[in-house]
């Protein structure tokens, strides 16, 4: 979180309560795979041919996207362009080449693309854009990004102070685990955009406190994943208490049912885009790890973190306490390791994240509260240390390394 004070990034050091933003009605239901569940401890969940982690990767150089527009094509505010050199944009990235231009138009969009896109920018620049143009008019306009996880959101926001630098705009993220009463006085004094997770987001409306009937720009970023993680009715809701002559732009890697439905009901006449890569990336190398035992296991574990190359590591465990485990087992032969999971404060677990991303430390153990919406650059390795409980899960997880055309890693410890 950040104290309000415009033009700055002055990051604020309130205490933290331990709980995640309200989980409403999880689904904890998966789908099997391929037949009968395994009968082993992991009794939830698909059951998972083994093989599926197996995969050399087919990394080609490839010719880099050839983009339509520059970003000085762009009809954006002489401040905005300068925050885009700051932020060390260069050419826009092909969601941001193709959504750009349609979002400025005022158009609905439905994009379809993974996480590392540089999906944010596609929807901050030209929302930064639109409430510039609005800055001193009588209607005060509201811009209300929903986003699955508490991290993703706080990304979110981050991004938007660096781009909106300079504007007089200011934000919230309205999330769990973080004070609320601060979140309410922020919202009091004016916000122009409002970033948070649904149960937190619900708990303000009805607390008639977040108005949103002035909200006329609505993102839902990671739609699919809020949807995963039982969040429908609040999204419904919250999408209800907005403004109906409004711009709805939806982001999500998948396009199941209940997506089309959500597009269908709240989008009008939508363009679609999409810059989907494959079901893996074709640039991460992804095989198994055998082992017989748990001391066999841990290492083969240090084996593979003490190799040439293991430079960003990212291991993910099942439980919370086994994350924590890990975590003594790692720093007690001298590897720099943080861990995250869902009883962490909400300022640790930010902390070991910077410390990550900062490369302060190589290694973050997580349960899957990191498998997706985090933008954690320059990953070298994912790691299964526990077999994850779907094969879709293991997608999402191992999409944290191998981005921007990078080569990654994906290593899976299984049994036998």
């Amino acid at each position: 979180m950040y104290t309000r004070h415009s033009g700055s990034l002055r990051a604020s050091h309130s205490v933290a309560p331990s709980k995640f933003a309200r989980p409403r009605k999880f689904n904890n239901s998966r789908p099997r795979f391929g037949g009968r569940k395994i009968t082993n401890k992991r009794s939830r969940g698909e059951r998972i041919d083994f093989s599926r982690f197996i995969k050399k990767n087919i990394y080609v150089e490839e010719k880099p996207y050839v983009s339509k527009h520059t970003f000085a094509d762009f009809s954006f505010h002489s401040q905005l362009r300068k925050n885009i050199a700051r932020a060390g944009f260069i050419h826009p990235r092909p969601i941001q080449d193709q959504a750009i231009p349609i979002v400025l138009t005022g158009k609905d969009v439905f994009g379809m693309a993974n996480t590392g896109t540089g999906k944010t920018a596609a929807f901050l620049l030209p929302l930064i854009e639109k409430i510039s143009k609005t800055k001193g008019q009588a209607k005060r306009e509201t811009v209300l990004i929903m986003a699955p996880t508490r991290e993703l959101a706080l990304q979110i926001e981050t991004d938007f102070k660096n781009l909106a630098f300079g504007f007089g705009m200011f934000s919230v993220a309205c999330v769990g685990g973080l004070p609320i009463m601060k979140q309410i006085r922020e919202i009091k004094l004016g916000v122009s955009f409002v970033i948070g997770t649904p149960g937190r987001l619900r708990d303000l409306i009805d607390k008639k406190v977040l108005d949103l009937s002035k909200c006329y720009s609505v993102v839902l970023d990671e739609a699919d994943r809020m949807l995963d993680m039982g969040f429908r009715d609040d999204m419904v809701y919250i999408i209800g208490k907005t403004a109906k002559e409004r711009q709805t732009l939806f982001f999500s890697a998948t396009l199941s049912s209940e997506i089309k439905k959500l597009t269908e009901q709240y989008l009008k006449d939508p363009v679609f885009i999409s810059v989907i890569s494959g079901e893996t990336a074709k640039n991460i190398d992804q095989d198994v790890v055998r082992y017989r035992g748990a001391d066999e296991r841990l290492q083969k574990l240090h084996e593979v973190l003490k190799q040439d190359g293991s430079d960003k590591v990212l291991i993910f465990r099942e439980r919370k306490h086994h994350v924590d485990e890990l975590e003594k087992d790692l720093k007690r032969v001298g590897l720099k390791a943080g861990a995250i999971h869902g009883d962490k404060r909400s300022r640790e677990r930010i902390r070991i994240l910077d410390s990550f991303k900062k490369d302060h430390i190589n290694i973050l153990i997580a349960t899957d509260v990191a498998a997706r919406g985090l933008d954690i650059p320059d990953v070298t390795h994912v790691i299964n240390y526990d077999v994850p409980q779907t094969y879709d899960t293991y997608v999402h997880r191992i999409g944290r390394t191998g981005r921007s055309g990078k080569k990654g890693t994906a290593l899976t410890f299984v049994p036998g």
